[in-house]
């Protein structure tokens, strides 16, 4: 009886499911697509608002 419950344990130890935690072998790269509006937006916010001036009694 002590035999077998010594064979268990020992099957059941190495069966124990190990964690291993490593670092990337390449490096990390984080691709950025961003379209940059801003200068079309105020090119065209003052050419709008040049066109105001100008037709101020359109509104």
């Amino acid at each position: 009886m002590k035999w077998l419950s010594l064979v268990l344990i020992l099957a059941v130890s190495g069966c124990t499911p190990t964690i291993q935690v490593e670092a990337p072998k390449d490096p990390i790269v984080i691709n950025l697509n961003v379209k940059i509006e801003h200068e079309i937006r105020i090119k065209v916010d003052r050419d709008l608002n040049e066109l105001f001036e100008e037709n101020s009694d359109i509104f």
